[in-house]
C-alpha cells in the first residue's frame, strides 16, 4: 500500500510533536508538521490526504484556513482539533464542509487515529470505485470493443449510437461468432443505465423445461427441487438490461408468455402471487432469420414486432476487409499480454493468408487462430505456418464465394486430383465422372499458364 500524505498544522510544539509520532507509528502515514496556516497552505501543492488542523493558529483562524484550503482543493479532508468544546462551534465546522472535530484532551491521540482510518478507507473505496468505472468505460468503450474501420462496421457504430438516446428495444443478428454479446455490452455500458445489472440469457443454453423459472423466479415449493425462493431475470435486470440471447430458439408457449410480460412490464414468480413490476431495457440477439422463422410458423409474429425495435445487422469477418489485421494484431497483444510474452508481430505473407481467409467461425474463429499462431510463433513473428485453418463449417465456407458453377466444378476436381498425388483414374472414379474430363481440364490449365 502507497503512503498516506497527512497535513497536521499545529503551534503547540509539544502536542505537535506528540501527534505526528503517534500517527508515525503507522509505517503506511506520512506526516507534515507545520507551525502555521501560511506554511500548510504554501505546501498543498504535495497534494496531502488528509489535513488535521488547529483552530487556534497564531496568524490564521481555522475557520478562514478551512474555506482558503477549500477554494485551492475542496477535495482534501479536513479534521478540526480545537481546545474548544462548544457544540454549536464543531457544527458550524461540520456543516463548512469539515470530516470531523476533535477536542483537545487525553483521548485525543486515539481519536485522531481512529477518524484518520475511517476516512482513509472511505477515501479508498472512493478510489476503488473510480477505477472500476474508468475501467469499465474503457473496456466498453466502441473503440476497444468492437474493432475496425471498414465501412460496413461503420454503419454498426452509427447504429449503436443511435440506440443510446432513448430504451428503445434493440434487435442484433449476424453469423456465429460475429459479436452480438459485445455489442449488447457496449450498448448498455454506455447509455444511462450503465450502472444498473446488465443480465444475459442464453435460450439454446437453457434446458425448455427451466426457461420459465429462469426468466420469472420461482417461490420456495413452487415444484419438485424448489427448496428456496429465486429471482428471475427479468427482476434481476430492473433499471438495467436484459439480454436475450439466441431468441429464436424460444419455445412458442413461452414466446406468448414473454410477450404479456413485456406487454405488462410485470412478472409473477412461479409458484407466488405478487406481482412484480421490472423496469428494464430489452436487447435480443439471433443469428437466424426471424422473418423467416415467422414465416414457417416458428415465431409469433405479434411477438417479432414487439422485439425488433431498432435492428443492427453484424456483418460478417469476410466482409469486413483489412479489420480482419486490425483485429488480428488486437488478438496478438491481447494474448501476449495475458501470457507476459514479447511483442509479437504478423509477417506479411501470413497477413496475405489471413486477407484470403473467408472465417466461416467469424471472429472466434480468428481469435482462436491467432492465439494458437503466438504459440507456435518463432522469432516473435507468426509466419503462415503458424496459421491454421480448420473450419468446421466446410459447407458454408466453400459456397462463401460467389462463383460459376463450371469454376466450382474446376474447384473440386483440382483438389481432388492433388489429394489423390494426380492420379487421374482414382480421382475419375471418386468423383464418377469420365477421365477424358479431367484431361481436358488439365489441358486446359497448362494452356492458359502459357499464355
Amino acid at each position: 500500500m502507497k503512503s498516506f500524505k497527512i497535513f497536521l498544522v499545529e503551534d503547540d510544539p509539544f502536542f505537535g510533536e506528540t501527534l505526528r509520532y503517534h500517527l508515525k507509528l503507522n509505517p503506511d502515514f506520512e506526516v507534515l508538521l507545520f507551525k502555521t496556516g501560511r506554511e500548510c497552505l504554501d505546501n498543498l501543492y504535495q497534494n496531502p490526504g488528509i489535513i488535521c488542523l488547529d483552530f487556534g493558529l497564531p496568524d490564521i483562524t481555522g475557520d478562514v484556513l478551512l474555506k482558503k484550503i477549500q477554494q485551492i482543493n475542496n477535495k482534501i479532508p479536513i479534521i478540526i482539533i480545537s481546545g474548544q468544546e462548544e457544540i454549536e462551534v464543531a457544527v458550524d465546522f461540520l456543516k463548512s464542509g469539515a470530516k470531523d472535530y476533535i477536542v483537545k484532551n487525553t483521548h485525543t491521540k486515539e481519536l485522531l487515529w481512529n477518524s484518520i482510518i475511517k476516512i482513509r478507507e472511505n477515501l479508498s473505496l472512493i478510489e476503488e470505485v473510480e477505477e472500476l468505472k474508468e475501467k469499465l468505460e474503457q473496456k466498453f468503450s466502441f473503440e476497444n470493443t468492437i474493432l475496425g474501420q471498414s465501412d460496413v462496421i461503420k454503419v454498426v457504430f452509427n447504429k449503436i449510437n443511435k440506440s443510446l438516446s432513448t430504451n428503445i428495444n434493440v434487435s442484433i443478428t449476424g453469423e456465429t461468432g460475429t459479436g452480438k454479446e459485445i455489442v449488447a455490452k457496449a450498448i448498455h455500458y454506455n447509455s444511462d443505465r450503465k450502472n444498473k445489472p446488465f443480465v444475459a440469457l442464453n435460450m439454446a443454453a437453457i434446458p425448455k423445461e427451466l426457461v420459465e423459472s429462469e426468466f420469472f423466479g420461482h417461490e420456495k415449493g413452487a415444484f419438485t427441487g424448489a427448496d428456496q425462493r429465486i429471482i428471475g431475470k427479468f427482476e434481476q435486470a430492473d433499471g438495467g438490461t436484459i439480454f436475450l440471447d439466441e431468441i429464436a430458439e424460444l419455445d412458442l408457449h413461452l414466446q406468448s408468455k414473454l410477450l404479456r410480460v413485456l406487454q405488462e412490464r410485470e412478472v409473477t414468480r412461479l409458484g407466488g402471487k405478487e406481482v412484480i413490476k421490472f423496469n428494464a431495457r430489452l436487447i435480443i440477439a439471433t443469428h437466424k432469420d426471424l422473418k423467416e422463422e415467422v414465416r414457417k410458423g416458428t415465431f409469433r409474429e405479434d411477438l417479432y414486432y414487439r422485439i425488433t425495435g431498432l435492428p443492427i445487422e453484424l456483418p460478417p469477418l469476410r466482409e469486413r476487409g483489412y479489420d480482419v489485421l486490425l483485429l488480428a494484431k488486437h488478438f496478438c497483444d491481447l494474448f501476449t499480454k495475458e501470457n507476459k510474452l514479447k511483442s509479437i508481430t504478423i509477417s506479411k505473407e501470413a497477413k496475405e493468408k489471413l486477407l484470403k481467409y473467408k472465417f466461416p467461425g467469424n471472429i472466434r474463429e480468428l481469435k482462436s487462430i491467432m492465439d494458437l499462431a503466438c504459440v507456435m510463433s518463432e522469432n516473435n513473428e507468426i509466419s503462415v505456418d503458424d496459421l491454421t485453418f480448420e473450419s468446421i463449417n466446410a459447407t458454408d465456407f466453400f459456397l462463401s464465394e460467389e462463383k460459376t458453377l463450371k469454376e466450382f466444378t474446376t474447384e473440386i476436381i483440382l483438389y481432388y486430383l492433388k489429394k489423390n498425388n494426380e492420379d487421374v483414374l482414382k480421382t475419375a472414379k471418386q468423383l464418377d465422372i469420365g477421365k477424358s474430363t479431367i484431361y481436358n481440364l488439365i489441358q486446359s490449365s497448362q494452356t492458359k499458364k502459357i499464355m
